[in-house]
């Protein structure tokens, strides 16, 4: 019972760093990189306690849960956040003496640690089922390297074989526990996120009613008269100011238009639309466009992508984060269409350009109403894209780094 006590105790330690992260820290810090670099001190604690108050039995045998708080910091944190864990492993291991424990821990570190890392771009790509999968699989192969190593280096016993039986049940069903945990607080934090954003959003749609028609009669008025007044005998410098006028006036009626589009009821004419075919329409839509940008379109398109929805919608979507990805190359390249269905029943498109590239606070506000990385942008076509995708009960992925690109990949929904 002594022993069992001592795992609930590190259990506690383990916990503890979770929701101190989801309560104190998600809310105000805004920088992904700070965040990660925060969560890697909490398991670095985390991994300080279990260390401190091992489960003790035998003759100088000690076990403790540290693989829990590693495994999730190199999971969820990136490549450096779980060297960091393991150089703080060996070199707080180092603090108790060289021993045949030691030697344990660097060589179960030496085993473990590439197959977790393997595993680590999967696990962040993977849903939560197959996440609470992965973790679970790599929590047991660790324990089993960490049996197999204690009994090579010890000597098997049948009470040493006992106690690390306790451990690897115990650990396996706390990672499966805590995995399940910490993916629903997060998919709550999520919600809570489009919850406040639907508000503001459903704050804009009531403006746009109100004002948008009252706004584009007078500029339908001015622009005729703009028009009626451009003469053949006015001056040349007359006629750029009129020009201009009018351009600034067409370029005010497509950001009401984009209100419109937002803020409008939306008609249900869904129907049955094969992605592929929608794809290569609007690829040939937009084909002279990415010429004079000297940006080549490359496609891989399926065929039978079904999906339930309104293919103008879908073409305006498709559209907007075309052009998106074409002016994000000032100086051309090649954007990648595809589209493919997965494993779980889903349309997956993938639009992925060689252009400028976003930083992660800049990803986090995509989509956001006003926010647009161009000079001249509104933000309100991205916006108008991700409500479409939401509204055919799809999901959005935005890959991206500085200066090597972006990848959108849209989930819809697939029917037979």
């Amino acid at each position: 019972m002594n022993i069992i006590k001592d795992f609930l105790l590190q259990l506690t330690l383990i916990v503890i760093p979770i929701f101190i992260y989801f309560t104190f820290i998600t809310e105000r810090v805004n920088s992904d990189k700070n965040r990660k670099v925060i969560m890697s001190i909490l398991w670095g604690i985390s991994i300080f306690f279990c260390m401190s108050f091992p489960v003790s039995f035998g003759e100088n045998a000690r076990l403790d849960l540290r693989i829990i708080p590693l495994l999730f910091g190199s999971l969820y944190g990136k490549f450096s956040s779980a060297i960091f864990l393991s150089a703080f492993i060996i070199v707080y291991r180092l603090y108790f003496g060289i021993s045949i424990g030691f030697y344990n821990t660097v060589l179960v570190l030496l085993l473990s640690l590439p197959v977790i890392l393997y595993f680590q771009k999967a696990f962040a790509g993977s849903n939560k089922n197959k996440r609470v999968k992965i973790a679970v699989g790599l929590a047991f192969y660790y324990c089993l390297i960490g049996l197999t190593s204690f009994g090579v280096l010890r000597g098997f016993s049948l009470d040493y074989l006992k106690v690390q039986m306790i451990q690897l049940i115990f650990v396996v069903v706390v990672t499966w526990f805590l995995t399940i945990l910490n993916e629903a607080i997060s998919d709550i934090h999520q919600l809570r996120l489009e919850l406040q954003n639907s508000e503001k959003l459903r704050v804009i749609s009531e403006l746009t009613s109100v004002f948008a028609h009252e706004i584009r009669n007078p500029m339908q008025v001015t622009r005729g008269f703009l028009q009626l007044l451009n003469e053949p005998d006015l001056s040349n410098e007359k006629k750029e100011y009129i020009q201009i006028s009018i351009d600034e006036l067409d370029r005010a009626n497509e950001i009401i238009n984009d209100f419109l589009s937002f803020g409008k009821p939306s008609v249900n004419n869904n129907e049955r639309i094969e992605v592929g075919s929608q794809l290569q329409r609007v690829v040939k839509i937009i084909q002279s466009y990415s010429r004079s940008h000297n940006v080549e379109i490359k496609t891989d398109l399926f065929e039978n992508c079904w999906i339930y929805g309104n293919s103008q919608k879908l073409n305006q979507c498709l559209i907007n984060i075309l052009k998106n990805a074409i002016e994000s190359m000032p100086n051309g390249g090649i954007v990648w269409v595809i589209c493919t269905s997965t494993n779980d029943g889903f349309i997956k498109i993938i639009i992925k350009d060689q252009g400028i590239g976003m930083t992660r606070m800049q990803m986090d506000r995509l989509g956001s109403p006003f926010y647009s990385l161009k000079e001249n942008g509104t933000g309100l076509g991205m916006m108008v894209s991700f409500q479409i995708i939401r509204s055919f009960k799809g999901k959005v992925q935005v890959n991206s780094e500085k200066n090597m690109g972006t990848e959108f990949i849209i989930l819809l929904p697939q029917i037979n």
